[in-house]
């Protein structure tokens, strides 16, 4: 039995493919870098991160992207012996426009090197690569148009100005031919996501559409030719949750078709588990897969009678989920766990060192927590809504400047963070930053105002997080004897709705270890071990 979420926490846009017995999925990371989270299975049951293969300058620089910009929706494909990814670099989020520049690149193993991307075009995001069976290519993105009332976390029907598709020559490494805008879409509007593949002699296209909320749904289209007309699935949309409030998985949309070895077919989505009562999803947008039938119409349903995504569908093997589990790290073998990303810059070793201090991971301060340009931050997603993470920090701060510690954090709009620092007259404290929504001043709180004076040496810090409901923790001495610091914070903000609202901001919340020196003396914190422990 499948049990959704397949890949819990913030994994949104998966685009599925399978080569032999193995199936990948690829999901989009936007800021977080490396680039393209890209996972393995060979049951669809259970899955292990494999590669983010968008891991060097000339592939992917995001110094300087807006929150919730950067890798928009790859396409993972395999074709003449090649792994294929396409992505778009997302360079702009407020206002009309989006400067979306989509790339190609391609690897003869999913774990092995990719190579240097290809730019394919601007005119839109959501790429996908077609690799039809008389050998051609086929590029595909959704067209933005600025000319509407459409911006930033206000999408308008207008702006999704239809499917595009051209040629793509493999050898010139360019696009041929005539631009051609294959499907509008339907009522629901907003379409986005294509994906094209073929089944008895018709093209089928899934799109996604009514933004990435609330009413969003994977809608399904064919035609006898690839450029169409295209015709309307009878139900319009294959999967959807927007009518069905009290479903479990809500927001269900922007997924693709895939074929088992034994012809079994499923459909990938992304979905959301809101928090009652306010609906926001810390966990992001989620990947989780339908098992699905084709009719004697010639069209895919899903296999349980309905548009409605369910938490538990039938698999193709006996295989059973894995719990979720404790993951305990000490830093000792000097790389970084997998589990753990940093944000926007494809130079990580002015960020942190796993070699400076044996043992330690060791964060250098820069820029500001939140800054979009070179940002001490080394964290990992949010799994269960229920959760604890401790860290054990040593650090010896100089002046307020100079802050490092443990964070609960979003982007830089929706956080809430504890840390040491130096204060005047109090000397080395404890002390809480939060920045609970406020979009679009960024003001910070500070629950325990100046700090809580702490002793020399190393410091415990811990977070527990309770659905809606965060608290920090300490312990001093080495005697683990935790003790409560700060009120309750509201953790439901570190949300994709919160602060901004719905459609604001498309990542999710992660936990982990930050530091910053706004002095610009680059002062060192080091960390010997994090757990996060699921509950």
């Amino acid at each position: 039995m499948i049990r959704n979420p397949i890949l819990p926490g913030f994994n949104p846009d998966p685009s599925i493919c399978r080569v032999g017995e193995d199936y990948y999925i690829a999901t989009s990371t936007f800021e977080w870098y490396p680039g393209v989270q890209i996972h393995h299975s060979r049951d669809l049951v259970n899955w292990t991160l494999v590669r983010r293969p968008l891991d060097r300058k000339s592939q992917l620089d995001m110094r300087g992207n807006p929150d919730s910009c950067g890798v928009w929706a790859p396409c993972l494909s395999h074709a003449d012996g090649l792994f294929w990814l396409v992505y778009t670099d997302v360079k702009r989020f407020d206002g009309n426009f989006k400067d979306a520049h989509n790339y190609i690149v391609t690897a003869s193993s999913i774990e092995g090197e990719w190579s240097d991307p290809v730019y394919v075009n601007s005119s839109g995001f959501d790429p996908t690569l077609f690799h039809d069976d008389d050998g051609r290519k086929w590029f595909l993105n959704m067209q933005w148009n600025h000319r509407t009332a459409s911006y930033g976390g206000s999408p308008k029907h207008p702006a999704f100005d239809g499917i595009l598709m051209q040629e793509w020559d493999p050898v010139a490494k360019e696009l041929v031919g005539p631009i051609r805008n294959i499907f509008p879409g339907s009522s629901l509007g907003l379409v986005e996501g294509p994906h094209l593949f073929k089944h008895n002699g018709w093209y089928y296209l899934t799109t996604a559409e009514g933004g990435t909320g609330y009413d969003h749904a994977v809608t399904m289209a064919r035609s006898r030719t690839i450029d169409g007309p295209y015709q309307m699935h009878p139900q319009t949309h294959l999967i959807t949750s927007k009518d069905h409030p009290d479903a479990e998985l809500q927001r269900a949309g922007h997924g693709q078709y895939v074929e088992t070895p034994d012809g079994e077919v499923y459909h990938t989505h992304l979905s959301g588990r809101p928090l009652a009562p306010k609906r926001r999803c810390t966990l992001g947008r989620e990947t989780s897969i339908q098992k699905c039938v084709w009719k004697d119409d010639g069209w895919l349903y899903l296999a349980n009678g309905t548009q409605v995504p369910e938490v538990f569908v039938p698999s193709p093997t006996d295989v059973e989920p894995e719990a979720p589990s404790a993951v305990v790290r000490h830093f000792d073998d000097g790389e970084l766990p997998p589990e753990f990303q940093w944000l926007r810059t494809p130079e990580p070793a002015r960020l942190f060192s796993l070699t400076a201090r044996p043992g330690h991971l060791r964060l250098y301060g820069r820029e500001s927590i939140g800054s979009w340009f070179e940002q001490s931050l080394v964290a990992r997603r949010q799994e269960s809504h229920c959760f604890r993470a401790e860290t054990v920090l040593d650090f010896s701060p100089d002046t307020y400047q100079q802050v490092a510690g443990l964070t609960y954090y979003y982007n830089r709009y929706k956080f809430h963070a504890i840390g040491v620092t130096l204060h005047e007259k109090l000397g080395r404290v404890v002390t809480i930053l939060s920045c609970p929504g406020d979009y679009p001043e960024s003001r910070l709180s500070f629950p325990i105002g100046e700090g809580e004076a702490v002793t020399d040496g190393p410091v415990e810090l811990a977070m527990e997080v309770s659905d809606n409901e965060l608290r920090f923790y300490i312990s001093e001495n080495g005697r683990d004897e935790w003790r409560a610091i700060g009120p309750v914070l509201d953790a439901g903000v570190v949300s994709d709705e919160g602060g901004r609202g719905e459609h604001g901001s498309f990542t999710g919340a992660f936990t982990g270890m930050f530091a910053f020196d706004t002095s610009g003396r680059g002062q060192a914190a080091d960390f010997d071990r994090f757990a996060y422990l699921p509950r």
